[in-house]
């Protein structure tokens, strides 16, 4: 038999792709080409080279191809698709001329294969005669029952029909060879349903013989095995149209094999898919926002579409569900290492920051679609960037770094409004206080980064977005140091700087300037820069109690970054503070201007001296009054920071006072202060006390230090078995030396200083303390 050999070849459908692939192959395409006078010669005479037996596709391809330039190969393209519409028109024709003559030819085919089981069955049934003759059987009785009867019976019993099943059993296969021929899916179908009925009550009722119900099992799950193989074979076709490749899905699930047909579906998507990617190249002369754009939509449409025929020929049944996963989740991944391959990395490499932003925003748009389908894989793209992204973040701000050093070394520490222009935001920039160059610039710089950086927030990368920009404004304060005098000697290994060349700070305002230019950035510019965070747009109003979460959990983060950013400031601050201190009171040579000596030494004249604060501290109020002026300029709206500033230098001053223990060894020796020593120190302090409390800038801890200060010289003087009531005047004759000399150090003197025998009253004491001329 026909039947026998057909099941004895093997089959020829071809094996689908696993839909587990690597990465979408296609970074080279195979042409063939086709030599001799195209235009000449007809269609069959250009295919003669592909119909030989001996023709190898590879070795084709390499010998045409392999010195073929760009140009040749898209012609070699376009030409080949000229070919298989002409060959695919031709085909049509073909079928449609000898459609009769096949179905003629099919049916013959049939008929020979019914005389063909009509012997199998002969022959069937002598071999089973000859095996009985063998065992010995007796034949006589045959004989004998066939000698009982007449010849007429025993023609009508050679004669005998066969009944209506046998002969509906013995047509089957003809009929459903018919129906698969001529790809009528649906008839074929009911067809087999049909038979898998008839054998199965053919058996419980024994209507056929054992021979003739297993010929019919066998043929019943040939013809099943042959429409599988076609089905399959017709998902493969990247031709087959999607209405059709569902159709031939859901009868191959029908039949069975559920598992086969869910893998074919996705097999059948990423062939087509494959085929649009190799299609779409990078341009070289764009960003890669096309290329990304594009490709992003290809793979995500294919998913989204997968997904679509998946549910509606599967449903959502948990298994095919979770391939369904599996697979997007690869197409994915593949759709990244493209992305990353052809324009993240050069991007990356080029510092191409805006340009990168761009790109993720543009994938994680059209990913984000396929949320409405449960396929949230999103975060795979967010995990798979998240390493390129962080990357060009930092060289990002590597080079914000790198153009502020720049600007630092050139700039005059001169403060200026900003520039006319306008935000990279597009929106016009705001009235600001006065900033030097570099701070404008590293202000600029700051805006156009969180405008870059906006696009991938959803990232999760708000933090690190935060410590980067808390990292630069840190290099930014750290070059501020070292524009201070004398600091790159003190401080050469300021972290993050070194010791990197900036134009120094000479005078008093450019240090000022410094300090403006730390504290209207860390006060104002950078945390209305960093508010960007905390206004992400995550959707419509369904989003609001996630909004309301994020806000509240950065709230602690914010307060925290500006702390840290507060702490930078704070130590440019003391930075200049300690300067301004070491200034007062060393010398250019080295020397001291405050040593216990100053007050020691005022015993042994025998006059009493004329009684002013020592000079040192004169030099102090004088510092403090000409910053208090110049920071009336430059710290608009933010008179506190200058407030805070005075009070610091104040504090730092007393504080290496208090600390000398060189000053108090001398103090606490034997010989000690004398009378007048105890007064001119405890005059000195009042004075502090004073022009501190008129400047506002007289906090508690300072109070509380000059307290403990003057309680520790009076025990030196007790300790020398003296009485500092006899030596110390009434508080108000302190308080009233005080006040003429702020006055004549002011140029507003107008009478002598008083005796120390003076009696002012208290109540003028506490007027001059509260309601003295302000600085």
């Amino acid at each position: 038999m026909a039947s026998s050999s057909s099941a004895a070849k093997p089959s020829k459908s071809k094996t689908p792709a696993s839909s587990g692939d690597g990465i979408f192959s296609g970074d080279h395409e195979i042409a063939h080409h086709l030599t001799g006078n195209a235009e000449g010669s007809d269609l069959s005479d250009k295919l003669k080279v592909f119909k030989t037996s001996q023709f190898d596709p590879d070795a084709y391809v390499t010998s045409k191809c392999q010195t073929m330039s760009e140009k040749e190969i898209r012609h070699l393209c376009s030409h080949l698709r000229d070919l298989q519409k002409a060959s695919a028109e031709e085909m049509r024709k073909s079928v449609l001329a000898n459609y009769s003559a096949f179905i003629r030819t099919s049916k013959e085919i049939s008929d020979l294969e019914g005389e063909l089981i009509s012997i199998r069955n002969l022959l069937s049934a002598r071999a089973a005669l000859v095996h009985v003759l063998a065992e010995g059987g007796r034949v006589d009785s045959l004989s004998t029952a066939r000698e009982g009867l007449s010849e007429e019976d025993i023609s009508s019993f050679e004669r005998k029909e066969p009944s209506k099943i046998e002969k509906w059993s013995e047509e089957f296969p003809d009929n459903l060879d018919i129906l698969l021929a001529e790809r009528r899916v649906d008839e074929a179908l009911a067809a087999i349903e049909e038979g898998e009925v008839v054998a199965k009550e053919a058996e419980e009722k024994q209507t056929l013989s054992p021979d003739a119900l297993l010929l019919l099992q066998n043929s019943i799950s040939e013809q099943r095995q042959k429409l599988a193989e076609q089905l399959a074979e017709t998902a493969c076709q990247p031709s087959t149209h999607r209405v059709e490749l569902r159709s031939a899905i859901s009868a191959l699930k029908h039949l069975g094999d559920g598992p086969r047909a869910h893998t074919l579906l996705l097999n059948a998507h990423f062939k087509r898919l494959q085929h649009n990617v190799q299609a779409l190249r990078p341009l070289r002369n764009s960003s890669g926002g096309v290329y990304t754009a594009s490709l992003s939509q290809l793979v995500f449409s294919a998913i989204d579409e997968a997904a679509d025929d998946s549910f509606y020929v599967f449903d959502k049944e948990p298994a095919y569900a979770s391939e369904l996963v599996t697979w997007a989740v690869r197409r994915t991944e593949d759709f990244a290492h493209l992305v990353k391959r052809h324009v993240l990395s050069s991007l990356v490499a080029s510092g191409g920051f805006r340009a990168a932003a761009d790109c993720v925003k543009k994938a994680l748009g059209h990913c984000s679609l396929l949320e409405a389908r449960g396929l949230a894989l999103c975060p795979v793209l967010l995990k798979l960037f998240r390493p390129c992204v962080e990357q060009a973040l930092r060289a990002y701000l590597k080079r914000i770094e790198e153009n502020t050093a720049t600007l630092a070394a050139a700039d005059k520490w001169e403060l200026s409004y900003p520039p006319v222009g306008m935000h990279p935001s597009g929106k016009v920039i705001a009235a600001q206080p006065k900033l030097s160059n570099s701070a404008h610039k590293f202000n600029s710089m700051v805006q156009e980064f969180f405008v870059d950086v906006n696009p991938l927030l959803s990232m999760q990368l708000g933090s690190a977005t935060m410590e980067g920009l808390l990292q630069v404004f840190t290099f930014y304060v750290s070059l501020l140091m070292n524009a201070l005098p004398g600091s790159i000697e003190d401080e050469g290994n300021l972290e993050g700087c070194g010791n990197r060349i900036v134009c120094m700070a000479e005078t008093e305002e450019q240090q000022l300037a410094l300090l403006a230019n730390a504290s209207l950035l860390a006060d104002e510019l950078l945390p209305l820069a960093a508010m960007q965070l905390a206004s992400v747009n995550h959707g419509g109003r369904n989003d609001e109690p996630l909004r309301r979460t994020d806000r509240q959990n950065r709230v602690p983060e914010q307060r925290e970054w500006k702390k840290r950013v507060q702490r930078s400031v704070d130590r440019l601050r003391d930075s200049f503070c300690r300067q301004h201190t070491l200034d007062l009171i060393f010398t250019e040579d080295g020397d001291t201007r405050l040593s216990a000596d100053t007050y020691i030494s005022m015993d042994g004249h025998t006059s009493e001296p004329e009684w002013f604060p020592s000079p040192i501290f004169q030099e102090l109020f004088m510092k403090l009054n000409r910053i208090a002026c110049i920071a009336i300029d430059m710290f608009v709206r933010r008179e506190r920071f200058a407030s805070l500033l005075l009070m610091r230098l104040v504090e730092t001053f007393i504080m290496w006072l208090s600390n000398d223990q060189t000053f108090w060894a001398d103090i606490e020796d034997s010989r000690g202060l004398g009378p007048l020593g105890l007064r001119q120190f405890y005059l000195d302090m009042q004075f502090v006390i004073l022009f501190t409390s008129q400047g506002r800038y007289l906090s508690k801890n300072l109070h509380l230090v000059i307290k403990n200060i003057m309680a520790r010289a009076i025990e030196a003087f007790e300790a020398t078995g003296q009485d500092p009531s006899s030596a110390l005047p009434e508080d108000d004759w302190f308080a009233e030396v005080s006040q003429v000399t702020i006055e004549m150090l002011s140029g507003n003197a107008n009478h002598d200083m008083p005796s120390p025998t003076a009696s002012i009253s208290a109540q003028s004491m506490s007027s001059y303390v509260s309601h003295g001329p302000e600085l």
